[in-house]
């Protein structure tokens, strides 16, 4: 698929993207081509847009893994940038080469998104080699900060940290990355008493498994440590520094619970921990959000501190078109949005989009599950 800048840069959950059906991500069709293209769809097995909950974001670059974020009233959003590599896919994510960060900014939910100039470029991070997957950013003090894994010249991931005056960037990156840093997807949460926490971690091509001890085995298993019937690697959290550039403490694992207290096992993927961590709150309560990677879930476990243990809730998000789910949750408007990514645009894993629809609580504080794809046109209900 060729995507070209100037295509309408909207995002729309359903009821808003039906009502503006008018936006759409691809150049103005005749009556005759909507009506081929809805029977080539038809005869590929390809979704047709009605059949998504939300729209991309934007369409003219590929982008997933979006860390959202509200400053001043505007809503930033910080995802990985994919690109179309030679590397065969595999199940540690080799295929994902991104190679630079873009930000997304709007003024509102449902508004035009601007797509801003390259942030941060792997060539201009001295310690890093290649693949700079899902980031995340902060801001205190008058700095925003983008925190991202990359893996280094030994090809171990590592956490890095770039610094800018604009939340748009550019950002330039720390010499080194941080110290005690390792495996992937960093996510930053400062409470209500300015304290701000870095969470962190992935398995299989994250390299969790290969960082038991917090000390890089490139010898270590590929996937996870084989022990179905054991508690499940655990994600990681560390308190930052007051200048945002340095754990001020060693990381700490994150207990996952289920209902009668005891840790999620290795064996259960359909609620452990695979990456992909967030954290938010409600009424006081700590959300600490991740992905189950290979079934594809999107889940939550609610706890009383930023350092967990986080008992095991339920499902945000059902599978995505697409193999992962990296997210984000945030307020705004008086509503909590969640940021996802699937693979809409381009029908392949590598290249995916971000979309963006409402998060909704029951009384109870738990969080309502959310189907992204919807029935296919002529599907038996």
């Amino acid at each position: 698929m060729t995507i070209k800048r100037g295509m309408c840069l909207h995002a729309w959950p359903l009821a808003l993207g039906l009502a503006l059906a008018a936006c759409q991500q691809a150049p103005e069709q005749k009556g005759e081509q909507k009506t081929e293209q809805a029977a080539d769809n038809a005869a590929s097995g390809k979704r047709d847009a009605s059949e998504y909950l939300s729209q991309p974001l934007v369409s003219d670059i590929y982008t997933a893994d979006p860390s959202a974020h509200v400053w001043n009233g505007k809503i930033y959003v910080y995802p990985s940038h994919d690109i179309d590599g030679p590397t065969p896919e595999d199940d540690l994510g080799s295929h994902f080469e991104m190679r630079d960060y873009h930000v997304l900014s709007m003024d509102k939910i449902g508004g035009p998104v601007t797509v801003g100039p390259v942030a941060l470029d792997v060539k201009d991070v001295p310690w890093a080699n290649k693949q700079m997957w899902a980031p995340d950013a902060a801001y205190k003090n008058g700095t925003y900060y983008l925190y991202f894994p990359a893996k280094d010249k030994e090809g171990a991931f590592r956490i890095g940290v770039a610094t800018s005056k604009d939340p748009m960037g550019p950002f330039k990156a720390q010499p080194q990355p941080i110290k005690g840093s390792y495996s992937i997807d960093p996510a930053v949460f400062t409470d209500a008493d300015g304290q701000s926490y870095i969470y962190f971690g992935g398995i299989w091509g994250g390299q969790l498994q290969r960082n038991i001890g917090g000390k890089y085995d490139p010898d270590g298993s590929k996937t996870d440590l084989k022990q179905d019937d054991k508690p499940a690697i655990a994600p990681r959290v560390a308190r930052l520094n007051g200048d945002m550039l340095e754990f001020a403490e060693a990381p700490r694992e994150i207990q996952i619970l289920d209902d009668k207290g005891k840790p999620l096992l290795g064996g259960d993927h359909d609620r452990r921990f695979f990456e992909a961590s967030w954290m938010h709150k409600h009424d006081g309560k700590y959300y600490f959000s991740y992905s189950t990677g290979d079934t594809h879930y999107l889940v939550y476990a609610v706890g009383d501190s930023p350092y967990g243990p986080f008992t095991y809730k339920g499902r945000i998000l059902e599978p995505v078109e697409g193999w992962t789910t990296h997210h984000s949750i945030v307020e705004w408007g008086g509503k909590s949005w969640l940021f996802y990514a699937d693979s809409q645009l381009s029908g392949q894993t590598r290249l995916r989009n971000v979309k963006v629809t409402e998060l909704r609580y029951n009384a109870d504080g738990s969080i309502q599950t959310i189907n992204p794809l919807l029935p296919k046109k002529g599907a038996a209900h």
